[in-house]
């Protein structure tokens, strides 16, 4: 579903996602890298099926579309956590604003090639899975802030993150 980039997800760190069914407080820090490249790895396989520049409808993105902004969410969080652990721990550094359907439109998501987007996506989703499970447990209580005001810890953005794949799983079906 295409979602404004008003609205506000973070009370998925509190309670279960009616959609997918993630629940973030079931989810153990470590093991956000290899759920978030199992993710990344359902939704590029996805990619093969002949209708995956196909929406569902006007309101759904198609497969594609997904995919990229999956890539995106990878590459973005991969640079907020670096923020994050490159502070100092006592000051939040604010995240730059990203506008997801903006970013979709202006990119063309579903114009790009599949086979090139699932590349990028699974490089995209090692790159952040290994940032991840390299961040220093004394650490994961360094805070950023989204551009919103919305604070997270760096054990908080993960399981963020993780949602943000594993409902796209569910979304594309991967």
């Amino acid at each position: 579903m295409i979602v404004p980039d008003t609205k506000d997800w973070t009370w998925v760190l509190e309670k279960p996602c009616a959609e997918c069914g993630y629940d973030a407080a079931s989810i153990a820090f470590e093991q956000v890298p290899d759920r978030a490249r199992a993710a990344a790895a359902h939704i590029a396989s996805a990619l093969d099926r002949d209708d995956a520049r196909v929406r569902p409808d006007a309101q759904t993105w198609s497969v594609l579309e997904y995919a990229a902004h999956v890539r995106d969410v990878c590459r973005i969080f991969d640079t907020r956590l670096a923020l994050m652990l490159g502070g100092d721990g006592a000051t939040a550094p604010r995240f730059a604003n990203w506008d997801q359907d903006a970013t979709a439109v202006a990119d063309r998501y579903n114009e790009q090639d599949p086979a090139a987007v699932a590349q990028e996506l699974s490089a995209a989703a090692e790159q952040v899975a290994a940032a991840f499970a390299a961040a220093p447990s004394d650490r994961l209580d360094w805070r950023g802030a989204r551009s919103d005001g919305s604070l997270f810890t760096v054990a908080s953005l993960g399981r963020y993150f993780l949602h943000d794949l594993e409902h796209h799983v569910h979304d594309v079906r991967g």
